[in-house]
């Protein structure tokens, strides 16, 4: 097993640095420790989701997908080392396939809503698209895992089917996006 937490105040931050996996110290404000929080961020909101009612199945994925996530922040936490992989991704892309072939196809966008589940589905797929673009940024200037980036997209991929799927689930119907709703004289 890894490191035990014992000890959680240890003022070891308090002069504004956090260390890392491989011991090393960086500013709290820099670019990995901002990427490692977005992603913190994101399973912060599954774990809200996870509140909500839902079908086991769905359940099932997004637990799995949560310890996906931890992953992700340790191979973001140790600089150089790789832990998301091409089977996760794999998996992933198979959760949008099964969970996507229930629905109607989309003809119009639809906005986030109808039930509450869904609607936090959609917040968490929000902020994992702003983790992707932090991966991306990051990623400009460090060595981040293709893999890293590619599961935040397929991820974002799956929740969005997974707003509509719980909606379904919950008797409503998609949020359409009417254009022009609200500029009067049409």
């Amino acid at each position: 097993m890894g490191n035990r937490l014992s000890k959680i105040v240890t003022r070891t931050g308090d002069a504004g640095t956090t260390g890392l996996g491989d011991g090393t110290r960086v500013a709290k404000d820099s670019l990995r420790i901002e990427t490692m929080g977005q992603v913190d961020e994101l399973n912060s909101v599954i774990g809200l989701l996870l509140t909500e009612e839902m079908p086991d199945d769905i359940r099932q994925a997004l637990t799995g997908i949560q310890h996906d996530l931890f992953d992700l922040g340790g191979e973001l936490c140790i600089p150089g080392m790789d832990v998301i992989n091409a089977v996760q991704i794999t998996r992933l892309e198979a959760l949008v396939e099964q969970f996507n072939d229930d629905l109607s196809p989309l003809k119009d966008f639809i906005l986030p809503g109808g039930s509450r589940a869904a609607a936090f589905a959609h917040l968490a797929r929000t902020v994992c698209r702003r983790a992707e673009r932090q991966i991306v940024h990051l990623a400009a200037t460090e060595k981040v895992s293709e893999f890293a980036r590619k599961y935040l997209n397929r991820l974002s991929d799956l929740m969005f089917v997974l707003g509509r799927v719980l909606n379904k689930a919950a008797g409503c119907g998609d949020v359409l996006w009417q254009q022009g709703k609200n500029r009067g004289g049409d």
